[in-house]
C-alpha cells in the first residue's frame, strides 16, 4: 500500500524532530520547514500529499501560508496543528480550503488518525473543538436555529457533524445504520447546495448552516 507522503511545518526545531521521529513509522516524511516561506517553495518541489501545518508562526502565519498554496493549486491537502483552542481561528483554518484542525495537546494517535482521514479525502476537527462549537451553538440560539429545509433526523446528523463525529459514530449514538447516515449527509449537503464534505464541515463550523 503507497504511504502518505507528508510535508512538517513548524517554527520550533524540536517539536519538529519529535513529529519525525513518530510520524515515520507511520508515513513517508517527505521533509520538514521551518516557516510558511519553506513550506511553500518544498511543497512546489516535493509534491506532498499532506502539509501539517503550524498555523501560528513568525513573518507569514500558516492561515497565510495556505492561503498562498491553494491559491497556486498544488495539488495537496492541509491539517493544521495548533496550540489554539479557538472557534474564529478554526472557522479561518477550514476557510482556506484546509482539510483538518488539530490541536498540538492531542495525544500522537489523533494526529495519526487526521492524516489518513484527510488523505483519504475525509474532513478531521479535534472532537474537543466539536464540543466547544456545539456549546456556542446552543448558547446562542439565534445561529443554533438550523434551516427549515431539514428534517429533525438531519438536523440531530448535522450537529454531530459540526461536533467532529465520524459516520460510524454518529450511527451509533443515533441507532441508525452508517449507511443511512451517510444518506442523511449527502441530503443535507443537496438540501444546502454544498458540493462535498468538507465544504459541509466548513458551513457547520462557520454557523452559515443556520438561518
Amino acid at each position: 500500500m503507497k504511504r502518505t507522503r507528508i510535508l512538517l511545518v513548524d517554527d520550533h526545531v524540536m517539536l519538529l524532530d519529535c513529529l519525525v521521529s513518530l510520524l515515520e513509522r507511520e508515513f513517508d516524511i517527505v521533509g520538514v520547514a521551518p516557516d510558511g516561506g519553506a513550506m511553500l517553495e518544498m511543497a512546489r518541489r516535493l509534491q506532498p500529499d499532506v502539509v501539517v501545518l503550524d498555523i501560528s508562526m513568525p513573518e507569514l502565519t500558516g492561515v497565510e501560508a495556505a492561503r498562498m498554496l491553494f491559491r497556486e493549486a498544488i495539488p495537496v491537502k492541509v491539517l493544521f496543528l495548533s496550540m489554539y483552542a479557538d472557534v474564529s481561528l478554526v472557522e479561518e483554518a477550514f476557510r482556506t480550503g484546509a482539510s483538518g484542525y488539530v490541536l498540538k495537546s492531542a495525544g500522537m494517535d489523533e494526529l495519526v488518525k487526521a492524516i489518513h482521514c484527510i488523505s483519504s479525502g475525509g474532513t478531521y476537527l479535534t472532537p474537543m473543538l466539536g464540543d466547544l462549537i456545539s456549546t456556542i451553538l446552543t448558547a446562542n440560539p439565534q445561529r443554533s436555529r438550523v434551516t427549515t429545509t431539514l428534517t429533525d433526523r438531519q438536523r440531530e446528523v448535522l450537529k454531530l457533524l459540526a461536533e467532529g463525529r465520524t459516520m460510524k459514530e454518529i450511527g451509533q449514538l443515533l441507532n441508525i445504520s452508517t449507511r443511512t447516515t451517510e444518506s442523511h449527509k449527502y441530503e443535507i449537503m443537496r438540501n444546502l447546495g454544498l458540493k462535498t464534505t468538507a465544504e459541509l464541515i466548513r458551513y457547520a463550523v462557520r454557523t452559515k448552516v443556520v438561518a
